[in-house]
């Protein structure tokens, strides 16, 4: 996200906190005509201006969606809490209290997005905790060159969570964003200490098995398939959950590039998932 987008983001919890104010006060204490008065608090202009600067960088992203869903119904209950509140008394407690839940709803979301672009700013994905796909080119292009130099192969791997759109249907989510945190957790405790892994989008990672020929990497691949099968995840609700991946990889050649490798493992991945999922392929190309 822009500097700018950043910039407003700051400037509509700001906006948020001094409308909220002067809301509690017109509710309980500006009793007198306080509809026409609350008439003169519209909602923070400054939330639109951000998210049309937001919508550049954060389009198709369910988080985004859900922060115009609650902005939407805290202004609308607002409103409707005023309108229904007797002329000369103040607001009835369980409606002032239905407009603040709403509203600390809507401000823990606003700052939850505010810590993530801090996070994502420091190369880290803030979901999973792993390595971003900022600057992940320059991290393959140094470990390219140590191959060339060296002639010591690696493996890059591609791995795609099997049926998560389902998972997201069933569990919801923020049931699917505890899975992707779980899986990363998974795999960075069954990778080597100096490997890497990035969080590729969605539900998909890429991996680095450094100084491992296709045969190595495959093996080192299968064990943190095996372990995540194994693995149950429990989500908020106390309900246990067993999800499994698939994985494609691909191994340095003479002529590797990044795109090349990239390219293989994908392919890899594609059979992986056509041939029923919850499996490693190698890429055929350099398969052995």
């Amino acid at each position: 996200m822009s500097s700018l987008a950043s910039a407003l983001l700051a400037q509509t919890i700001d906006d948020h906190i001094g409308w909220m104010a002067a809301w509690s006060r017109t509710a309980f204490y500006e009793i007198e005509n306080h509809t026409a008065q609350a008439e003169n608090m519209p909602a923070p202009e400054s939330f639109a201006v951000w998210r049309r600067e937001a919508a550049k960088n954060l389009q198709d992203q369910p988080m985004l969606d859900r922060l115009v869903s609650q902005y939407d119904q805290l202004h609308r209950l607002a409103r409707l809490v005023m309108m229904k509140a007797p002329e000369g008394q103040p607001v009835a407690r369980a409606d002032y209290d239905s407009v603040a839940a709403k509203y600390q709803e809507f401000i823990v979301g606003l700052r939850r997005l505010e810590r993530a672009l801090a996070t994502a700013a420091s190369g880290l994905d803030v979901l999973t905790g792993l390595r971003s796909r900022a600057g992940m080119q320059d991290d393959l292009q140094r470990e390219l060159s140590r191959f060339q130099r060296s002639g010591k192969p690696f493996c890059l791997a591609l791995m795609d969570i099997d049926f998560f759109k389902k998972i997201n249907d069933t569990y919801g989510h923020d049931g699917g964003d505890k899975i992707l945190s779980s899986v990363a957790n998974h795999i960075s405790r069954s990778l080597r200490p100096f490997d890497d892994a990035w969080r590729w989008g969605g539900e998909e990672f890429l991996l680095c098995l450094k100084e491992a020929d296709l045969s190595a990497g495959a093996m080192a691949l299968e064990r943190v398939r095996a372990g995540l099968e194994k693995t149950t995840i429990t989500l908020a609700d106390g309900r246990a959950v067993n999800v499994t991946a698939s994985f494609g990889v691909a191994v340095t050649v003479k002529d590797s590039t990044i795109d090349t490798l990239l390219a293989e493992a994908d392919q890899a991945l594609y059979r992986a998932k056509n041939e029923g999922r919850n499996r490693v392929e190698m890429a055929s190309a350099t398969k052995s």
